[in-house]
């Protein structure tokens, strides 16, 4: 009887230790699938990040797609008498990364002063060749500038005298010059070919005309066929 119990002990052990390695074994399974799927979802993750990747970088390469080639230096220099050439020479400046200049009159342009239907300031200084008006505040810095954006209103058909003024100023040889212009309905027609001849040795290209309220593709429109790249 002694030798049976014996017997049943040890019988009693052996199946209480394979359980235990069969619960051992299931769990090891379990935590191995959870590795196995974790690591899947983060390789997933991944996957998904370097496929976006490329897109986030073409819309950076698009945002710089109209700014001209390191080293070359833009300069967008106006004369805005109402505010008309200022908004599109900003424009300008934030799609090729230009720096701005503003042409301020040594004395300011009066209401009067643009009344064109009287015998008013602006209209006798573009009836006279010789008119270079003064322009006021530091001279524009052109140390290694190869573009020069040249903004103005149409006054009568033509740029304001004191585009000349700024023009003749400068030693502007071998640099690229980009007129343009804001009016009612005026073009800018002759306007920019009357300033061409003030500039020996400057590279010019066609100018544009914009109305009151040029939107911002439009102005990038107009960069883009320059292809100033």
């Amino acid at each position: 009887m002694k030798y049976l119990s014996v017997i049943l002990s040890v019988l009693l052990i052996a199946f209480i230790l394979c359980a235990c390695d069969s619960s051992a074994d299931t769990e090891n399974t379990q935590n191995t699938s959870e590795e196995i799927s974790s690591e899947e979802s983060v390789s997933e993750k991944a996957s998904a990040e370097d496929v976006t990747q490329p897109e986030e970088n073409d819309e950076a390469a698009a945002a710089d797609e109209n700014v001209p080639d390191s080293g070359t230096k833009v300069l967008v220099a106006y004369f805005s008498a109402t505010n008309n050439t200022k908004a599109v020479a900003e424009k300008i400046a934030a799609v090729t990364g230009g720096e701005l200049y503003q042409i301020v009159p040594e004395t300011p342009y009066t209401d009067a002063d643009l009344d064109y239907n009287t015998d008013c300031r602006a209209n006798r200084e573009q009836n006279d060749n010789t008119a270079r008006p003064k322009i006021a505040g530091s001279a524009a810095n052109m140390d290694g500038c190869d573009t020069v954006f040249i903004g103005y209103p149409i006054w009568w058909g033509q740029a304001p005298k004191i585009i000349y003024t700024f023009l003749e100023s400068y030693d502007l040889n071998g640099k690229t010059i980009i007129p343009f212009c804001t009016s009612g309905s005026s073009p800018i027609g002759s306007s920019a070919e009357n300033i061409h001849i003030l500039t020996d040795g400057a590279n010019w290209l066609e100018g544009k005309r914009f109305g009151a309220g040029a939107s911002s593709d439009e102005v990038n429109s107009w960069i883009n066929s320059l292809e100033l790249n």
